[in-house]
């Protein structure tokens, strides 16, 4: 009796989590297909039909291909600067920081950046690309790449830990030197966890609205999606339907980026949770 209790606990939370994550789906790609008279009648309701003008006329809106452009090229080169950077940042910090107290002081120096609130960095941020001249797509990867530094090395050096240093040790005596022993030692076996960095940091940067609203908000030429569809909110109405086909729009890329990648970030957060 106990088990069947506790089991349909289990389920019912299932269930609950399910809905959470399949309600706003559900209302977003719903109320895509409908007409302004249709939402305005059941918000809630199945569309009549499949009505697709709403996506037609979001692609067809001025600059909505640089719009999307901003975000991939953002987002990519942003990602690609982290995963470069902290695994050979986390590296010797994790080796190191039990023997030399440098690398332990840099390790709590960048992570302690954890528990600060944006919102006490944000006008300090600005005010600093601002100086430098640097309210621009480039400065904006940058403030990512350094934003992501802190959780991502955390993660890295906890992750690192578990790798033996047999095989460093071995890569040493055939001749390797550090910069060979990262690339072709550890990065394949960091693999799992770059992956789920990769995912973490890809839908952190992609979906962004409050960084790129303060740093791109100088010329509508560096709009990123979000900033797009923030725009569909005029001075005294909303568009809905096309605002909600606009994040069906840009929510396709990447549910297919978690889809492939789901394995990957699966054994990112279990691979080395246990010692052999």
């Amino acid at each position: 009796m106990k088990k069947y209790v506790c089991n349909s606990v289990k389920y019912i939370y299932l269930f609950l989590g399910c809905l959470l994550i399949a309600l706003p789906l559900y209302l977003t790609i719903a109320n895509a297909m409908k007409t302004p008279q249709q939402l305005s009648q059941n918000f809630f309701a199945l569309p009549e039909s499949f009505y697709l003008n709403n996506f037609a006329e979001v692609i067809s809106k001025a600059n909505f291909f640089r719009y999307a452009f901003n975000s991939v090229f953002i987002t990519v080169v942003g990602v690609a600067l982290i995963q470069i950077i902290v695994p050979f940042t986390a590296f010797p910090i994790a080796r190191r920081m039990g023997t030399e107290p440098y690398f332990k002081f840099l390790f709590y120096f960048i992570t302690i950046g954890i528990f600060v609130p944006f919102e006490v960095k944000m006008l300090p941020l600005v005010k600093l690309m601002s100086s430098i001249h640097m309210l621009n797509p480039i400065g904006l990867i940058l403030l990512y790449a350094c934003g992501a530094l802190c959780q991502d090395i955390f993660l890295m050096v906890g992750y690192i830990k578990t790798i033996p240093r047999d095989m460093e040790e071995a890569s040493a005596i055939d001749g390797c030197n550090r910069i060979q022993t990262i690339w072709k030692i550890a990065f394949p076996i960091m693999k799992p966890m770059l992956a789920t960095l990769l995912i973490k940091d890809t839908l952190w940067i992609w979906n962004d609205f409050m960084m790129p609203l303060l740093i791109l908000n100088v010329s509508d030429k560096y709009w990123t999606l979000p900033l797009f569809q923030y725009n569909f909110k005029g001075t005294y109405s909303v568009d809905f339907t096309l605002a909600f086909a606009a994040f069906s729009l840009s929510i396709i890329p990447m549910m297919l980026v978690f889809i492939f990648a789901q394995k990957k970030i699966m054994g990112g957060l279990t691979t080395g949770a246990v010692k052999s």
